[in-house]
């Protein structure tokens, strides 16, 4: 083993310790610079206390393991077994001794299998990179076989950071899509989040338009330049927080051909944190999550304080974003905009899905929308949040199952772009 893996280990020991005592201020101290400026503290607790809770509560945490690659900063994963499940502390230590990137990864037990209806036979993918510059990301472009021209769609993955198969333990939703899509003859482009190839990297007033506007708008201009992508039909699909955004998207560029948004989120962020924390505080109740949730609380009610500024510091507010990230979501109303639109939209949400509900977001884009003869809205009553089928409530735990997009989506969309 390497000097920087031994060392890597070491510290990933170390931080191990200190989450087994829950001692999260001492955690945020092991953070390189632009990783505490991204997570703090209390951030980090509500993220472990939400984790721990959807999956029956507090687990037993293990010996942390160097994972495959010879990236630096060495990966190093920390198993953690909960009573109703499990899940892996992902850390990125750098030869400073530091953490540099941190995630919550889903335990499933198995590697990703292309979903029953992809035929890899009928489409091709090769590597792009998406933007200019040194914040330029990787994604993948999936073209059909065959002389086109195919619709496109660029697809859009949802709130943290997420890689262009926006990946959780063994599932995939996003590529699932990219596949399924390709077999029915529309072209596909997927890319890394900004969030996920830098983390930790990025500037303090970091906004939720940088984070997805610049890349959005480049792989539309792209898939637009591809040989057999009719550039009068490509779409924006975006899932969760990618929904929330794609109507401001749009309007960046009123020629898009229409808009696709699954479990797009229209409740206020900072209200749902606090109604998602609840519901899992509920699942698995006690003195942590209860304390997280309180914290989560206070922290939220400094988003809709009137006196919220740029300067507001990021420890004191919700999940560590910024002032600046709160003030430019505070002033963006997702279903507004997609009403000022006039391109044609479709719109799906899970019945079971907690996270974007029903009652709480769809209800509003019915309002405004429901009305408008080139607006379809559709509940699939047994998805969730990744529109993958079940019976039971969802829980976190779920997302550790291997599964995938219900063929049902898949093709209510490619029926839609058909008929477009």
């Amino acid at each position: 083993m390497r000097t920087d893996e031994v060392k890597a280990l070491g510290v990933a020991q170390g931080f191990a310790a200190l989450l087994r005592a829950e001692r999260f201020a001492e955690m945020a101290e092991l953070f390189a610079p632009p990783l505490r400026a991204a997570v703090s503290a209390e951030a980090l607790r509500l993220a472990w206390a939400a984790e721990s809770a959807g999956r029956g509560g507090p687990g037993k945490i293990g010996t942390p393991v160097r994972a495959p690659g010879d990236a630096v900063p060495v990966r190093v994963r920390i198993p953690v077994t909960c009573p109703g499940g499990s899940f892996t502390v992902v850390t990125s230590v750098g030869d400073d001794g530091l953490l540099h990137g941190l995630r919550f990864d889903a335990d499933g037990g198995g590697a990703w299998q292309p979903p029953p209806y992809a035929q890899p036979d009928r489409f091709t993918e090769r590597d792009v990179v998406v933007g200019t510059g040194p914040l330029a990301v990787p994604g993948t472009l999936s073209l059909p076989a065959g002389p086109g021209p195919w619709p496109a769609v660029v697809l859009l993955g949802g709130g943290g950071a997420f890689d262009r198969d926006e990946s959780s333990g063994p599932n995939k939703p996003l590529k699932d899509l990219a596949w399924g899509l390709a077999s029915r003859q529309v072209a596909v482009l997927r890319f890394d989040k900004i969030t996920f190839a830098r983390p930790g990297g990025l500037p303090p007033d970091f906004t939720m338009a940088d984070e997805y506007l610049p890349y959005a708008l480049a792989a539309v201009r792209m898939l637009r330049r591809q040989p057999g992508v009719d550039a009068g039909r490509v779409h924006l699909l975006g899932h969760s927080m990618g929904g929330k955004v794609a109507p401001r998207a749009a309007a960046a560029d009123p020629s898009l051909a229409g808009l696709i948004l699954l479990a797009a989120d229209a409740q206020p962020m900072h209200e749902a944190a606090v109604r998602v924390a609840r519901r899992l505080a509920a699942m698995a109740p006690g003195p942590a999550m209860d304390a997280a949730v309180e914290a989560l609380t206070r922290q939220a009610a400094l988003v809709a304080d009137p006196g919220l500024g740029p300067d507001t510091p990021s420890e004191l507010l919700p999940f560590g974003f910024s002032g600046s990230y709160w003030l430019d979501l505070r002033t963006y109303d997702p279903v507004a905009t997609a009403a000022g639109l006039s391109c044609p939209m479709l719109i799906l949400q899970g019945g079971r899905d907690y996270q974007v509900t029903v009652a709480d977001d769809l209800t509003h884009w019915q309002r405004a929308l429901a009305e408008r003869p080139d607006v379809v809205i559709r509940v699939h009553p047994d998805a969730d949040h990744f529109f993958f089928g079940g019976r039971e409530p969802s829980a976190p735990a779920q997302y550790a199952r291997p599964g995938h997009v219900d063929v049902t989506v898949v093709d209510e969309i490619a029926d839609w772009l058909a008929r477009r």
